[in-house]
């Protein structure tokens, strides 16, 4: 039990939200973005060329204000309760708790709920992850590359810190699409990695969907993530609740569901390693 417990935490859960941004498939052709909305009253554009088209204008106005909607912030800290089912059916819940210094500092610490015990902590900078397995007593230090060896997703460190705060991953300004409804607007985009699908809610603006497709088609890697349950707290206003669906050769779907969240307070992060802890 303790190395399965382990091996839970310092891979799957190391990874709880970067798995995440693998997010599935989009932006195949206008023709199959449109089929996702309602025809009723609805309008679509496919752009070619757009320094030319005039509905660029357009476009250019939704993505300022799905980029306005995203979080700055100094400080961010959450405690999650994370679900998540894989090939093999419902695994142990798990609670984690986050602190994040913008731009220099994630420390996670994950929790076995079922024993109340805390299994493992990370912390993240701009180069390096170090991983202490507080159950087997270990270290392990790896580079910054070692999330994406994880992963197999070109993951760095802003990219973990915009999917913790709720803020588009691999968004990329090159829109190829672009459809509306009465309700929403789906914008297709094409980035260095990933094709991106974007369902943002017309009334405010906020990004509820996002799906991405690898680029390189000798990759089968999808995902698909929804952002739900937006509270507003400072004038930020955050997803409480995310539902991940992630796939490549198996499929695991992961649900966040934040009980506590707070910006821009004063945080202390300390990450001490024991003397008797073993190199892993």
């Amino acid at each position: 039990m303790k190395f399965s417990i382990s091996w839970l935490f310092s891979r799957h859960l190391i990874t709880f939200s970067l798995l995440a941004t693998i997010a599935t498939s989009s932006c195949r052709t206008a023709k199959k973005i449109q089929a996702s909305v309602s025809k009723k009253d609805s309008v679509s554009v496919l752009i070619t060329n757009s320094s030319a088209d005039d509905s660029i204008l357009m476009v250019k106005n939704v993505l300022s204000n799905v980029h306005s909607k995203q979080i700055d912030f100094k400080t961010f800290s959450a405690k999650i309760k994370v679900d998540y089912q894989n090939n093999k059916g419902n695994q142990p819940n798990i609670t984690a708790y986050v602190r994040i210094l913008k731009d220099s500092l994630i420390w996670i610490s994950g929790y076995a709920t079922v024993f109340n015990i805390e299994a493992f902590r990370v912390l993240v900078n701009k180069d390096s992850v170090f991983v202490l397995d507080k159950i087997n007593k270990k270290v392990q230090y790896r580079s910054i590359d070692y999330l994406q060896e994880v992963t197999e997703i070109p993951f760095d460190f802003k990219t973990l810190q915009n999917l913790l705060v709720g803020n588009p991953v691999f968004l990329d300004d090159s829109v190829v699409s672009y459809k509306e409804s009465e309700s929403k607007i789906l914008l297709a985009t094409v980035g260095k990695y990933f094709k991106n699908l974007l369902t943002i809610d017309k009334n405010n603006h906020y990004l509820v969907h996002s799906k991405l497709d690898d680029v390189d088609i000798n990759h089968n890697r999808t995902a698909d993530i929804t952002y739900n349950n937006f509270e507003s707290n400072n004038g930020l206003n955050f997803s409480t609740y995310r539902e991940i669906t992630v796939s490549e050769k198996n499929k695991l779907d992961i649900q966040l569901n934040f009980k506590q969240w707070e910006f821009n307070k004063e945080l202390t992060i300390i990450f001490n390693i024991p003397k008797n802890y073993k190199l892993k």
